[in-house]
């Protein structure tokens, strides 16, 4: 295998640089834990966020964008990309949750769903869990991640094989806009807006507006994963991706929970031209008739709590007027790989 250093995440990485000797070393001969492994993400210029390694399961980069997959110390399987954390064993549980099942709950019969990203397969697998669906098309632009993803991450393995899911390799961009088909749900489980990455552009108002809206059925839902969301974060992406919805869709609801793995509250945004209106005993009521297996997460007191903002995010999203266009868009901390070239 050589001792070739392994390539450092721009900008995070490894605190501590490895040969590949010296990683199969760690996976091969050392079960136990390896106290001095550590890999670091840039949440700000002036802030990090570190966490403790047993070993690297895979690292690349493929002609979009950086990866990995760690076995963390603290949350099991963590899957990396261009630098940010994108899920965690332990707890990706509540993103995918809080991601999937609202729309499909407020909607009245949800039969097919189109995830944009989604590669790691968590966003589809909690999508199959509805009894009434029908299909799941799940489109990526990177083969490489969702290889790697499927290797891997047992716990979608399911998902992966069921008959069900329709995985297509492509960008969603261009997916939706060639297709003729309409869907009751559509799914924005994308990477983080970072300058630079393969994503941004789904964050646009045009994309809403021209491409993304005429693919919903009558009653149709979009949500999309929005960002961070917490008291210090919220301006980055979240409020200016929810004053940006609301510019094409007639009910938008945002909502937010605290992820541990990303040290932050995270935000979504749900929209859609029919109004959000069941109470959190209809919402448990859907949960039992509809999904299959126990909810970690949600509920509906949790589901409808989760759209009551504290004064300050409050205040943002009330009067964020920054509308996300290509010309003028909003990044968190981080770049992708196209920032290098």
């Amino acid at each position: 295998m050589g001792t070739e250093s392994v390539e450092i995440l721009y900008p995070n990485g490894f605190s501590k640089l490895c040969n590949e000797s010296h990683q199969t070393i760690i996976q091969e001969s050392h079960p136990h834990p390896v106290d001095d492994y550590w890999y670091e993400e840039t949440i700000d210029d002036d802030l990090k966020w570190s966490f403790a390694l047993n070993r690297v399961l895979h690292q690349g980069t493929s002609i979009y964008q950086d990866f990995a997959l760690l076995d963390t110390k603290r949350f099991g399987k963590v899957l990396i990309i261009d630098g940010k954390m994108q899920s965690a064993e332990l707890d990706e549980f509540i993103y995918h949750e809080c991601l999937i099942h609202p729309a499909l709950l407020f909607h009245p019969n949800p039969k097919t769903v189109f995830i944009m990203g989604g590669g790691e397969g968590s966003a589809a697998r909690e999508a199959l869990r509805h009894k009434s669906i029908e299909k799941v098309v799940m489109c990526d632009i990177d083969e490489e991640v969702v290889n790697f993803c499927h290797r891997f991450l047992l716990v979608n393995q399911e998902a992966f094989s069921n008959k069900k899911l329709k995985l297509v390799i492509n960008d969603a961009k261009a997916e939706l806009e060639k297709r003729t088909e309409k869907f009751d749900v559509i799914v924005g489980d994308l990477a983080d807006p970072v300058e630079g990455g393969p994503c941004y552009q789904l964050y646009t108002k045009s994309f809403y507006e021209r491409i993304l809206k005429p693919k919903l059925n009558h009653n149709g839902i979009f949500v999309t994963q929005a960002g961070p969301a917490g008291i210090f974060t919220h301006k980055e992406v979240f409020s200016s991706i929810y004053n940006t919805i609301k510019q094409v869709f007639k009910y938008v609801r945002a909502y937010t929970a605290h992820v541990p793995s990303f040290a932050d509250t995270w935000g979504w945004v749900m929209a859609s031209d029919q109004p959000f209106s069941i109470s959190a005993e209809e919402i448990d009521s859907r949960i039992a008739e509809r999904v299959g297996g126990e909810l970690q997460y949600l509920n509906g007191a949790s589901l409808i709590s989760s759209s009551t903002m504290n004064k300050t995010v409050y205040l943002s999203l009330l009067n964020e007027t920054h509308v996300y266009t290509e010309e003028d868009a909003r990044f968190i901390p981080g770049h992708g790989i196209a920032y290098r070239h």
